[in-house]
C-alpha cells in the first residue's frame, strides 16, 4: 500500500484519574524526523514513543503531541511548612503594630504565600503509564497511518495514469521512427539526383548515408529502458513497501531517457512528444516526493 507523507492521527480517552490525549502530525521529509512534546513530567515517554512511531513508519518530518491532565487528584498530600506560616503571622502581626495597621490577620491572609505549603504527590510508575497510554498513541497512529494510505492511494492513481500517458507517447514515437527513416530515404535520394543530375546514383553511398542516419536517430533502446523504468515503478507502487526514494531514482533515469530521445528526434511530431513526456515525468517526480 503506498503511503502519502502527510497526515493526521488524534486519540483522547480518560484512564486512571488521567486525562490523554495524543497527536500526531507529518508533512514531507527526506528522511525520518520525529520530535516528540509530552506534558511537564512526562518526558520519559518521549523514547518509547519514538520507537512505536518509527517501527510503523520510515520518512517524515512527524511531531507527536501527547498531554496529560490529573484528573484524579486523591493521590495529592498538601503539606504545612508550619515554621515558615508562623514566621508569616509574626512578620505581619509585626508590621500592624509598627505601623498601626488594623490586626486583621486571617487564614487567608498567610495563604496567600504559597510557600507555605509543599504538594506531594505519588511517585510515577512509569511502566503503568507506558500501559494506559500506548494503546491510545496506538488509535492515533491506526488514525494516522489510514490518512496516510488513503492519500497514498489517489498518488497512486495518479502517477499511474501519468505513466499510462507516457507509454501512449511513446508508442507513437516508435511507430513515428520507421517514418522519420523513410521520409528522410526520400528527400536524400532527390537531393543526389538534384546534384547529379543524369548521373547515376551510387547506391551503396546511399545505402550508408542512409544507415549512418538511421543509427543516430534510432530510439528504440531508450525506449526499451524507458517501458522497463514503468514496469519496475508498477511494480514498487504494489509491493507496499516505503518507495518514495526509490521512485525519485526511478524518474532521473526515465528524464534521462526522454533527454536523449529528444536529442535524437529529427521530426517535429517526436519532439513535441517528448515535450509532453518531459512534462508528465515532472509531474510524476512532483507527485512522489509526497510518497513515503
Amino acid at each position: 500500500m503506498v503511503r502519502s507523507m502527510t497526515g493526521y492521527g488524534h486519540a483522547q480517552r480518560t484512564v486512571h484519574g488521567r486525562d490523554i490525549t495524543v497527536e500526531i502530525k507529518s508533512v514531507n521529509h527526506k528522511y525520518f524526523d520525529f520530535s516528540a512534546r509530552t506534558t511537564r513530567g512526562y518526558s520519559f515517554l518521549e523514547d518509547k514513543i519514538r520507537n512505536l512511531v518509527k517501527e510503523q513508519l520510515a520518512r517524515g518530518k512527524i511531531d507527536v503531541y501527547v498531554t496529560v491532565l490529573e484528573v484524579d487528584e486523591t493521590a495529592a498530600e498538601v503539606i504545612l511548612n508550619e515554621s515558615l506560616a508562623a514566621g508569616y503571622v509574626k512578620a505581619l502581626r509585626e508590621l500592624s503594630e509598627k505601623c498601626g495597621l488594623a490586626d486583621d490577620i486571617s487564614v487567608a491572609t498567610v495563604a496567600r504565600y504559597a510557600d507555605i505549603f509543599t504538594v506531594k504527590r505519588a511517585e510515577k510508575n512509569e511502566d503503568e503509564i507506558w500501559e494506559d497510554i500506548s494503546p491510545i498513541l496506538d488509535e492515533a497512529v491506526a488514525m494516522f497511518l489510514a490518512m496516510r494510505e488513503a492519500e497514498g492511494a489517489k498518488l497512486r492513481e495518479d502517477v499511474l495514469g501519468r505513466m499510462n500517458t507516457i507509454l501512449t507517447l511513446v508508442g507513437r514515437i516508435e511507430a513515428l521512427s520507421p517514418q522519420t527513416l523513410a521520409d528522410y530515404t526520400v528527400r536524400l535520394r532527390a537531393r543526389i539526383e538534384e546534384l547529379k543530375g543524369d548521373t547515376a546514383i551510387d547506391e551503396q553511398r546511399l545505402l550508408t548515408e542512409i544507415a549512418i542516419f538511421a543509427d543516430r536517430i534510432a530510439v528504440d533502446e531508450e525506449t526499451v529502458r524507458l517501458r522497463s523504468h514503468f514496469d519496475q515503478m508498477r511494480a514498487m507502487l504494489d509491493s507496499g513497501d516505503a518507495v518514495g526514494r526509490k521512485l525519485d531514482f526511478m524518474v532521473q533515469e526515465m528524464n534521462r531517457e526522454a533527454n536523449t530521445i529528444g536529442s535524437k528526434a529529427q521530426n517535429s511530431e517526436i519532439a513535441h512528444m517528448v515535450v509532453d513526456i518531459k512534462a508528465e515525468i515532472e509531474k510524476i517526480r512532483e507527485q512522489i516526493q509526497n510518497i513515503e
